[in-house]
């Protein structure tokens, strides 16, 4: 599905909205520099009430990154900080999206408000979601306190789209007490996630052949929590055994977290209980461990990173092909070397 659909039902989107009264396009507003201000107030006092239009509106310029963003993101930036990221990640076809709504259902018996990003593969003609993971998730369309949202990765690599972290502020400002964010299926060396989220599930289902070949490139040594869905099909406790083996390998302080392993069937709600209670276990720890602020730090440190580098990258590209071409000559022709090159570049930038 991509992500400029028509309007989902209330509590999901996968399209740009504004709230009822709101002009369509605060980037694009021919009004002063004053009407868009107030205009991205809004998409924030809306995106505060918890309305879809204004989430939706708001993660639309994220996505875009909209001239109005750095206003909007300084007027958030006082919201941020509170919902419990909830990463998801696994290879293709361990039921990411059965769980996730699953996780959603148990959340929000225990009262909680939930929020999705979904992160889908790019359609190579439109550039929006293609699989659109929310149509696994319809039973909660019509909860108020549920809010979905399919994002397109557009070509970035590590399984999550590179606007994610900024579109997680969004759900942070709309006060939502779970963040969930599913990823694409991964391969070997996807491991973004490790820089968005506070826990971790890494799926595995038995008789997927790749699942333990994932674990030797290190997919697996991120996970806080294993989760081994499909448990009732056949191949299950060998596959349990093949975890465990991992895990035992692996070195921990004593004061370390180590990872449970939680069998589920999620398409029933098997032992998805259980998982809710290993996720506010493994958040307990990180905050009496201090873990939970280091790796906030951590995410805020890439996040920040990754927006600098981004900048780099626009002025270079704005400066034209032709105008580095008398410097590529100069180290194509041994006049200069590659480093010497790069600190005219950057010095030029």
């Amino acid at each position: 599905m991509s992500s400029s659909a028509p309007d989902a039902p209330a509590g999901t989107s996968s399209a740009p909205d504004t709230p009822a009264g709101t002009p369509s396009a605060p980037d694009t507003a021919a009004g002063t520099s004053p009407e868009r201000s107030r205009i991205v107030h809004d998409l924030i006092d809306g995106a505060r009430a918890r309305r879809p239009r204004a989430l939706g509106r708001l993660i639309s310029l994220v996505e875009n990154n909209s001239p109005v963003l750095r206003e909007a993101m300084e007027l958030m930036a006082p919201d941020t900080g509170h919902a419990h990221v909830v990463g998801i990640t696994g290879s293709p076809g361990v039921g990411k999206s059965t769980i996730t709504s699953a996780l959603i259902t148990e959340l929000r018996a225990r009262g909680q408000s939930v929020g999705v990003l979904a992160v889908d593969p790019s359609s190579p003609f439109s550039g929006g979601a293609v699989l659109g993971d929310r149509i696994r998730m319809q039973k909660h369309a019509l909860d108020p306190e549920v809010y979905i949202r399919s994002m397109a990765t557009r070509g970035h690599l590590g399984g999550l789209s590179a606007a994610a972290p900024q579109a997680l502020r969004v759900f942070d400002t709309a006060g939502f007490d779970t963040v969930i964010v599913e990823t694409v299926g991964v391969g070997q060396s996807e491991v973004e996630i490790t820089r968005t989220a506070d826990t971790i599930l890494v799926l595995n289902a038995p008789g997927m052949g790749d699942s333990i070949q994932a674990a030797k490139a290190g997919i697996l040594e991120i996970a806080d929590i294993f989760v081994v869905n499909k448990a009732d099909r056949d191949g299950t406790q060998q596959l349990i055994r093949e975890l465990r083996n991992m895990v035992a390998l692996a070195h921990f302080a004593p004061e370390d977290w180590k990872p449970p392993i939680v069998k589920t069937v999620a398409s029933a709600g098997e032992g998805v209980p259980e998982l809710v209670d290993e996720i506010a276990a493994h958040r307990t720890h990180a905050e009496k461990t201090a873990a939970w602020q280091a790796r906030r730090l951590a995410r805020a440190r890439a996040e920040v990173e990754a927006l600098a580098l981004g900048v780099v990258r626009q002025r270079f590209l704005a400066r034209g092909e032709d105008h580095f071409e008398a410097i590529a000559a100069d180290v194509r022709d041994g006049r200069i070397d590659p480093y010497a090159a790069a600190d005219l570049v950057l010095a030029d930038l």
